[in-house]
């Protein structure tokens, strides 16, 4: 009996591991419209609200937020960019940190927390371990790059949206 205990709780751990360790870590988030502390501030706070973020760090000379996010938590780029909105603000640059492992890609997408990933260059590379993604989609980046890939989004039956990244 107690060897079946051990057995299980060595499961388990190893089950949490491997669970933790496809997700998004940290992301970098270029915010516009900020002109003095206070502006930073009210988007800081904002953010904090979010139950996936362990932690903010503002970097007030170039507008952007380094956030560090919950493991095991997944993350909601739809709510942090409303977020950033409902504080008077936009975001203008969004890179996220994906830990790949564990992770399949299948025609160059993967899926996390019910949403779909399209990296739209990632052609043979393999990979494997953290690697920071740049949003492109409208609303998560400039309006010029949005506009290039804008017709590059395919099609994910299922998946609540699809966001286009690329490496």
């Amino acid at each position: 009996m107690k060897s079946l205990k051990i057995f299980l709780a060595i499961a388990a751990f190893t089950f949490a591991f491997t669970k933790a360790n496809a997700q998004f870590i940290k992301a970098e988030l270029q915010v516009s419209g900020l002109t003095c502390s206070m502006c930073s501030k009210a988007t800081e706070k904002s953010l904090r609200t979010l139950d996936f973020i362990s932690d903010i760090k503002p970097d007030l000379n170039r507008n952007i937020f380094n956030i560090t996010f919950k493991n095991n938590v997944p993350v909601n780029f739809e709510k942090l960019n409303n977020k950033v909105q409902t504080a008077g603000f936009s975001v203008n640059i969004l890179k996220a940190t994906y830990n790949f492992n564990n992770t399949t890609l299948n025609n160059d997408m993967f899926n996390y927390s019910g949403y779909s990933f399209h990296l739209v260059n990632a052609g043979n590379k393999s990979l494997n371990g953290p690697v920071a993604l740049t949003f492109v989609d409208k609303g998560f980046a400039p309006a010029t790059v949005a506009k290039k890939y804008s017709g590059m989004k395919p099609a994910s039956p299922g998946a609540k949206k699809v966001y286009c990244v690329v490496i």
